[in-house]
């Protein structure tokens, strides 16, 4: 009972986090509160609320604070960047893991359904569900972002956008349009992959809507996944001014993922030419 009462009040804590003004104070309590989390699933290993705050928080931790990071290096220190970008997809496939345990508790035999007919694996599910269909889609999505070169992880993509549009389907506007987001960076994947850049500006445009334009991610995400392809330079700098723009205290529940989505939008600014052909050689 100790214990139990212990994990309902970590599995609610992570809006402390998301509040936080001090991105170097989360960075370093976060990995000691995930262990945390890993050990009292050792007594409680079928907690529902520990087991989603496990899942989110390892994605959260990687992709703020190891992606980030490795991003940030990779025009400096490319093979450090390569080793960071390597334990940040091996911190998302250790939250999905996660993620999964809780998806297969609520339907027995659902993940392997969802790798055989994902059109049909999630139909049980219901707008309670959101969370966890968000929380699995944003690990293992993550995953596979970082391992395109991993065929067993490409080959996982219509799970993960059979777990978002689910999600979608259930409740469109969960999170201030986290969804949508998702599926700006599955949407831009090559056409080959089932991706349209045109469906992907149409979910930047209603997670901006949903977030009242003030979360920097859909403008990043769009910058980097759709702009820097197509090499439009000066879209990809109109979107990453209008993130670095907005204001943190706005949206105070969530200050610390706006700084730190301002923070890799600074560093693409910062490194705008490096990124573009100049004008001259598009020409030839």
């Amino acid at each position: 009972m100790a214990v139990n009462t212990v994990a309902d009040t970590l599995s609610e804590s992570g809006a402390s986090f998301s509040r936080d003004d001090d991105p170097q104070l989360v960075r370093e309590a976060v990995p000691f509160a995930l262990k945390t989390y890993e050990s009292l699933l050792e007594s409680v290993p079928n907690h529902a609320g520990l087991l989603l705050a496990t899942c989110s928080g390892f994605t959260q931790y990687a992709y703020a604070f190891v992606q980030t990071d490795a991003d940030l290096l990779e025009s400096t220190d490319y093979e450090a960047a390569l080793a960071m970008k390597e334990r940040a997809r091996k911190l998302y496939l250790r939250g999905r893991g996660y993620c999964l345990r809780l998806l297969e508790r609520r339907r027995a035999g659902v993940v392997d359904k969802l790798q055989v007919d994902p059109a049909n694996a999630l139909a049980w599910a219901s707008k309670a569900d959101v969370p966890l269909l968000y929380w699995t889609g944003a690990s293992w999505g993550s995953a596979i972002a970082i391992g395109l070169d991993r065929p067993e992880l490409v080959a996982d993509v219509p799970a993960v956008k059979a777990l978002s549009e689910r999600a979608l389907a259930l409740q469109e506007d969960f999170n201030k349009g986290a969804l949508h987001q998702i599926m700006i960076s599955l949407e831009a994947l090559p056409e080959a992959m089932g991706g349209s850049t045109a469906r992907a500006r149409k979910h930047f445009d209603r997670a901006v809507e949903l977030s009242n334009g003030q979360d920097p991610s859909p403008f990043v995400t769009l910058a980097a996944s759709v702009s820097q392809p197509a090499q439009n330079r000066a879209e990809f700098v109109k979107l990453l001014e209008q993130a670095v723009a907005i204001d943190p205290d706005k949206a105070p529940e969530a200050r610390l993922p706006t700084l730190i989505a301002q923070k890799r939008a600074r560093h693409l600014l910062a490194r705008v030419d490096d990124l573009f052909v100049p004008l001259e050689e598009n020409r030839k």
